[in-house]
């Protein structure tokens, strides 16, 4: 533990600089997870003593949050957080709106719709022959008005078609698919890397050039297996978190 009782006991810059960047990311986590409802991170002496560390770790620590726009620090008020993140967990099968219900409104832009001749990987993890059309659906989706995602939906065409006469801007499709065609979806496949934003997809999230992103993919199946929606989303990771609780299984280690 880094002792802060004398100038003598400060560690030297390089070992201070990576307690600094364990303290921002104990701070990063625990403002995704919501421990800091009022806005406000404790004063440095608190965090001082909460973590062990000297006062000028505390600081650094918290120029590499600022750095990042998570923080602002603001004479006479304290340390506020910034673009709050919100979690979306990833063990359940639920779209946007209906997981962020309760952080604020999510309401979607639809950019485009129609049915096209898709790539042949899209036509083959959605098992329908080359050449035959599905429908794309590009859609922004904001979270209280600020951009959150930009998601590609590919359909089969008649699970897609009706989706286009439908609440598309309040709903989510996994809700509309249901509703159109009378069938629970069953199981996802999830892909996720993380992206820098190029200048097009930073522009339409109104995001700086080069801002890390969430690559998701996922494939969507009815209950009975079939694949109807195959989605690429591009996701400000400023703002979200993906999170998953996960379970140990197998035989014990012997």
């Amino acid at each position: 533990m880094e002792h802060t009782s004398s100038a003598s006991s400060e560690p030297s810059p390089a070992r201070r600089a990576d307690r600094a960047r364990n303290v921002a990311e104990v701070l990063r986590q625990q403002a995704a997870a919501g421990l800091y409802p009022t806005g406000f991170l404790p004063d440095e002496r608190l965090l001082s003593k909460d973590f062990g560390v000297s006062r000028n770790t505390v600081r650094q620590a918290l120029l590499i949050l600022r750095d990042e726009g998570l923080v602002e620090r603001r004479r006479g008020v304290g340390t506020v957080l910034l673009n709050r993140k919100h979690s979306h967990p990833l063990e359940r099968l639920a779209g946007l709106a209906e997981t962020l219900k309760s952080h604020g409104t999510v309401d979607n832009e639809v950019r485009a719709g129609g049915t096209v001749v898709p790539p042949a990987q899209v036509a083959r993890r959605l098992l329908v022959s080359d050449g035959e059309p599905v429908v794309r659906l590009e859609r922004l989706r904001r979270l209280d008005g600020m951009p959150l995602s930009l998601d590609l939906t590919y359909l089969p065409v008649d699970i897609g078609l009706p989706l286009l006469d439908l609440d598309l801007r309040n709903q989510d499709v996994f809700a509309l698919i249901e509703q159109s065609c009378g069938q629970r979806l069953g199981a996802a496949e999830v892909t996720v890397q993380a992206v820098n934003a190029d200048p097009h997809t930073a522009q339409i999230l109104a995001a700086p050039v080069g801002t890390a992103l969430f690559a998701v993919e996922r494939l969507s199946r009815l209950a009975d297996g079939r694949p109807v929606d195959l989605e690429f989303l591009s996701v400000r990771g400023d703002r979200l978190t993906l999170q998953a609780d996960l379970h140990r299984t197998g035989p014990a280690a012997g």
